[in-house]
């Protein structure tokens, strides 16, 4: 039988793993110049998203908007993953590195288009760090909850 407690723990580090990640990319982005940008390959997943249903995309600040709106909401899920029982250290680190990771490699197989950068292995690294980032910050969250 699921254990209710494990609700609230999930969900706080779902939404504090998904807000750290969403905070990096959004302040970086001003002031890093090869800054990674999660961002536009959101916006283009939407667009195309919105193109296929037959509609036309709103306009560059309700899409960017909108963008922001689905990764938090899709972060916030996988994210929700690690505060699930013992081991959100190593569940933060492993699903936070791999997001990471797919973040960087994954956009041109899904139709993307290659990540803004993505031939600066700084920014490649700064991707990877950034989601390892939400993952930990994650697994602090549940192992906080957790122990309570």
């Amino acid at each position: 039988m699921r254990n209710p407690s494990n609700i609230p723990a999930s969900a706080g580090a779902g939404i504090v793993g998904a807000v750290a990640l969403t905070l990096l990319h959004e302040t970086t982005r001003y002031w890093m110049k090869d800054a990674p940008r999660m961002d536009e390959l959101g916006e283009r997943a939407l667009t195309k998203i919105i193109e296929a249903s037959g509609h036309r995309p709103p306009s560059e600040p309700m899409l960017h908007r909108l963008a922001l709106a689905g990764d938090l909401a899709t972060n916030c899920l996988f994210y929700a993953l690690i505060g699930k029982g013992k081991g959100a250290w190593l569940r933060g680190g492993l699903l936070g590195a791999l997001a990471g990771l797919g973040a960087v490699f994954l956009p041109p197989y899904l139709g993307l288009g290659h990540p803004p950068h993505d031939s600066n292995p700084k920014t490649q690294l700064t991707t990877i760090a950034y989601y390892l980032t939400g993952g930990l910050a994650a697994a602090a969250v549940a192992e906080t909850t957790r122990r309570k």
